[in-house]
């Protein structure tokens, strides 16, 4: 099969592989019909050192069980399934409490020594399948592939930003990033009943789009000038909930300033910081930082019927399709923002 490899920063290739095979009993064999470019999947993109060996990549894929492990149940052979970001087992603590991304005997694509690839591939080995897939009822209609394959991560996770900062209708939400997860967060928010939404982003066709979802404002201008801008949209008080999709420490130096007291900061962004102000500056107006990787696993139930009669059009983030030995190109168009998400199809 062809099989997406990174190699180094900026060094993306596709590959003739080797089909993955069930190595356990609660294996699945899924064949994907539906993958993508991740902004997060960017950071190797930009900073991974160079080897002769390349990694797999992709976290995000919908697809068809080809094949099922002896011990597999809710699953069977032909079953269009939808593949959470991270797998897991279902049954664990932390499953139970809904946060699937800390699993005990979980983990994430790609991860050294698991022997499970990446999304951006024509199939996946997915363990612990009974935990982490989720079926979606036949039959599946092709036009619906963008939006369920956002369920596999973007707008699970720009709906666990609004949920974490406690979004309801009483509350004005800024939303800092117009990528596909700050856009998700605005679809979300706008669900949960915010009626003031202040959009942060500075790409037109982006934060056209996020009107589109429910913003009522943006603010285009960065740092201490888009600080002001937002003070001023909020009778100088700033925002009850800072929604960061970005990761960046200026993005979150930026939900410092607008954030008002007694506010959240719910951070979705993969922080590529290891310090940021954390003490006097949250202690003494009683803000709330919270935030962390979306367990979409949790999400994807309650999100999919929207999807699937049509409610909700999460899968307009993506504005590019590419086919998968093109694959490299996606990574530059996302790079150089000629895309704001890029599907991959087999």
């Amino acid at each position: 099969m062809r099989a997406t490899y990174i190699y180094g920063a900026g060094d993306i290739r596709v590959e003739t592989v080797a089909d993955p095979e069930l190595l356990l009993p609660t294996d699945a064999i899924v064949r994907v019909t539906r993958a993508c470019i991740c902004g997060s999947d960017l950071h190797p993109y930009h900073s991974k050192p160079a080897s002769e060996h390349g990694t797999t990549i992709g976290h995000e894929f919908i697809g068809v069980v080809e094949e099922i492990g002896s011990d597999v149940a809710t699953l069977g052979v032909g079953d269009f399934v939808i593949a959470p970001f991270a797998w897991s087992d279902g049954t664990c603590a932390f499953c139970r409490e809904g946060l699937q991304t800390s699993c005990e005997q979980g983990g994430f694509w790609n991860m050294p020594g698991k022997q499970v690839g990446g999304g951006q591939a024509e199939a996946v080995r997915v363990p612990l399948a009974d935990g982490t897939l989720v079926k979606v009822p036949a039959p599946v209609d092709e036009a619906l592939y963008p939006s369920l394959l956002a369920l596999t991560d973007v707008y699970g996770t720009g709906w666990h930003a609004a949920l974490r900062a406690g979004v309801n209708a009483s509350k004005t939400i800024a939303v800092i990033g117009d990528g596909a997860v700050g856009l998700m967060a605005v679809l979300s928010a706008k669900q949960m009943g915010a009626e003031r939404i202040i959009l942060m982003g500075r790409h037109e066709t982006r934060t056209n789009l996020g009107l589109e979802f429910g913003a009522t404002d943006v603010v285009a201008e960065r740092g201490d000038e888009g600080i002001q801008m937002v003070r001023e949209l909020t009778d100088g008080y700033g925002v009850h909930a800072v929604l960061e999709a970005v990761g960046m420490l200026p993005a979150y130096e930026q939900a410092l300033g607008i954030v008002r007291p007694g506010g959240v900061i719910s951070r979705v962004g993969v922080p590529q910081y290891e310090e940021g102000p954390v003490g006097s500056t949250l202690f003494f107006p009683n803000i709330t930082l919270t935030g962390g990787p979306a367990p979409v696993r949790t999400y994807i139930e309650q999100l999919l019927p929207g999807v699937l009669d049509g409610t909700v059009n999460p899968g307009k983030v993506f504005d590019q399709t590419i086919d998968l030995d093109h694959t490299p190109e996606g990574y530059r168009a996302m790079d150089q923002r000629t895309a704001l998400k890029v599907m991959v199809t087999p």
